[in-house]
């Protein structure tokens, strides 16, 4: 936990790594979705593991910040679109755009929860991995 004394250097500067990154992993999540959506496990839970990274290298291209920081937000940006559809499915709401139903997705689970999980502890991985080789 950080103290009221510990300050977060938060920056904006693009970083073209991480925009590069982003669009890499966006073409993955496009693939994971279109031609490879009858691996289900690879779509259901690959996919979402995936969200969060993507989440994140969207992040990191504009915010200069910690790597646990900017994983905690990607986390939480997934939680959040995993509240989302719980209210609209205790409203009885529905999303008629397809491209925005397969985003957005359309059924709560803490499957997804876990999978966002597993993507923000893959990111945590890689920063640590390379950090450790820098």
């Amino acid at each position: 936990m950080l103290s009221m004394q510990q300050r977060i250097d938060l920056r904006l500067k693009f970083d073209r790594e991480a925009f590069l990154s982003a669009v890499l992993v966006f073409i993955v999540e496009v693939l994971i979705a279109t031609v490879w959506s009858h691996h289900h496990l690879l779509r259901g839970f690959g996919g979402d593991a995936l969200a969060v990274v993507w989440v994140y290298f969207v992040f990191r291209t504009f915010i200069t910040a910690p790597v646990w920081f900017l994983t905690v937000f990607s986390f939480l940006t997934g939680c959040l679109v995993e509240l989302g559809q719980y209210v609209a499915a205790v409203n009885h709401w529905h999303i008629s755009h397809p491209v925005l139903r397969v985003v957005l997705g359309s059924v709560a689970d803490w499957n997804d929860v876990l999978a966002y999980a597993v993507g923000a502890l893959a990111v945590l991985l890689g920063g640590r991995l390379r950090a450790f080789s820098s």
